[in-house]
């Protein structure tokens, strides 16, 4: 196989980079236009690892004056070489990355500060040429990132130059600071004299084009006075496909690496589709998309896999990057602000047990507001742990994603859990492994629903079937053999869980599971415990004889497993025969 292909810019964020060195790109200039027309001052919300940095940064290359004499090299072969927009290469950039100035509360300001301070003389020193004489100088004689600011401006207007600011994870440190030091530190950020409002009241009158991004919505409401936002591209069906991958978009990559043998042909575009889709895809971002536009992928994750297959000739080990799993402690902390912890994690449980919830969206609200149990679930959406699913009426039907999410759901269960009381979870490392190639599911059973006994046991106030259901889920979810299908949706109804093979991983699994938990409360009869057991027994041979079910098996045998518990107790647990 030849080296001379485009290797694909996974972790890669510079424009420039992807172009200079030949790598794989996905084109979205055509978007260029559209913001154009939709206003001057633009916001957007986007989970993580959904391409907004190589995004913004191809932004600024097209819009930036300096880069004028150099457009053909740049954006040739792309829709915007063919289709230039009126205002290309007309602006002077200020690109501002909040990330970078940390989340210390004690040092943010001059943190801040000092970051804004070295972009500015960056500034000054890229377009000194527009300027008169001694622009960089007086630059660096003026002090405070604010102040030079406003030196740019005066500047900017009295020789007739056009900026365009690019604001990057605009959020960053402000949710930062609200999840760490709480709400007092977060409003002294953002609200009467607060150094970060003041630089927002700047921004509103200095720039002709402003364009922010971020993962949350929160800070932007409580700067509104200071600056008032022409359109929020969030929910916008004109820009559903900007960020993130299409599934035709994904083809076209796949089968690129085809073409130029970095894919062996065995490895089929609709296999690696196969693998993917549960794993990157299902985000829709608005309303009036859905069922009209193709759901999107995480356009990160697809560049993890492809990149893994060229470079390796091998599938990914791990569907997930290890290297850029979202760090469930920022779930934690989003439901343990305030005093509303124990509901938003009853809705958890929830959305983990039936992977959607009923709610609507919240374009804006202050941080004050974040407790908000609409609010709340606005942010796992806007956080990318929810998507739109469909509709009900005048609300929207929110549900998990994919397989990707689902585990940093399981990973937040699977934590609370073993802060009440905690389980050796290596254990399970071998009884996974028996049920899984030898069909001995007892011990991986027994280990599963002894730690729900001794968890509840000590917190009697989470005893109940949909706690049962979400320690089944976290549980379960670490099993790497399966991909577990809660809920499985069957000609005759739902069953409880569904492990499903995962064997493009591991094809030496032999046996595939389906389990039918029946929860009964403590002071539950005899006589309601077997008609329950009985019923039990004709569903999940129901179940077992869906021909949905047996097309999903992959040649494994399949095992049918009832449980019922009592309280906290296990009652009956038996293998039911087809």
């Amino acid at each position: 196989m030849s080296n001379n292909f485009k290797r694909i810019p996974y972790g890669i964020s510079s424009f420039k980079q992807v172009r200079s060195e030949g790598l794989y790109l996905v084109d979205k200039t055509m978007f260029f236009e559209r913001m154009e027309l939709a206003g001057h001052f633009l916001f957007l919300v986007r989970p993580r690892r959904f391409g907004k940095s190589l995004f913004l940064n191809m932004l600024e290359a097209y819009y930036d004056i300096n880069e004028k004499d150099n457009f053909e090299e740049l954006f040739k072969g792309l829709y915007v070489a063919d289709h230039p927009t009126k205002y290309r290469n007309r602006y002077q950039m200020l690109h501002l990355d909040f990330s970078r100035v940390g989340s210390d509360v004690e040092k943010l300001s001059d943190n801040f500060d000092k970051y804004l301070s070295l972009r500015c003389m960056s500034f000054a020193k890229a377009y000194a040429r527009f300027y008169p004489d001694g622009f960089v100088e007086e630059m660096e004689r003026t002090e405070g990132g604010i102040q030079r600011l406003n030196f740019i401006n005066d500047a900017a207007k009295a020789a007739g130059c056009a900026l365009y600011l690019i604001v990057d994870e605009y959020d960053n440190f402000t949710n930062n600071v609200l999840n760490i030091q709480g709400h007092e530190a977060y409003h002294a950020l953002t609200h009467g004299t607060g150094f970060y409002r003041d630089v927002f009241k700047l921004f509103k009158g200095m720039f002709d084009r402003i364009i922010m991004l971020g993962v949350s919505p929160i800070t932007l409401d409580d700067l509104t006075s200071g600056y008032n936002i022409a359109l929020n591209m969030t929910i916008d069906a004109r820009f559903n496909q900007m960020l993130g991958f299409s599934e035709d978009e994904v083809r076209q990559m796949i089968s690129y690496y085809h073409e130029v043998g970095a894919i062996k042909p065995e490895i089929s575009e609709d296999s690696i589709i196969a693998d993917i889709k549960p794993w990157y895809d299902n985000y829709c971002f608005a309303k009036d998309s859905f069922g009209r536009e193709p759901s999107m992928f995480n356009s990160d994750m697809v560049c993890y896999y492809m990149s893994t297959l060229v470079d390796t000739g091998r599938k990914p080990e791990e569907m997930v990057d290890p290297n850029t799993k979202t760090d469930y402690k920022k779930l934690r902390n989003l439901i343990e602000i305030g005093n509303m912890t124990e509901e938003r994690r009853q809705t958890i449980y929830d959305i983990v047990h039936t992977g959607y919830t009923i709610s609507t969206l919240n374009s804006y609200f202050p941080a004050e507001s974040i407790t908000d149990e609409d609010n709340f679930i606005s942010l796992l959406f806007y956080y990318g742990m929810l998507t739109i699913r469909g509709t009900l009426g005048a609300a929207l039907k929110l549900g998990i994603p994919n397989n990707n999410v689902r585990i940093q759901y399981y990973n937040y269960l699977m934590q609370a859990f073993q802060q009440i009381r905690p389980t050796a979870l290596s254990q399970l490392n071998v009884p996974f492994y028996q049920a899984a190639v030898e069909g001995q599911w007892r011990p991986m059973m027994n280990y599963i629903l002894k730690a729900y006994h001794d968890t509840t046991a000590v917190r009697q106030l989470i005893e109940g079937e949909r706690n049962l259901q979400g320690f089944m889920n976290a549980y379960l979810s670490l099993d790497p053999y399966y991909l577990v299908a809660p809920e499985m949706e069957f000609s005759h109804g739902y069953c409880d869980f569904f492990l499903l093979p995962n064997y493009t991983v591991y094809p030496m699994v032999k046996h595939s599971y389906i389990l039918e938990l029946k929860y009964l409360k403590a002071d539950a009869t005899e006589a309601e415990a077997d008609k329950q057991w009985s019923e039990a027994l004709e569903q999940i041979k129901t179940y077992a004889a869906d021909r949905k079910l047996q097309s999903m098996l992959h040649g494994t045998q399949l095992h049918s497993i009832v449980v019922q518990i009592k309280g906290y107790d296990l009652m009956r647990m038996e293998e039911v025969a087809q």
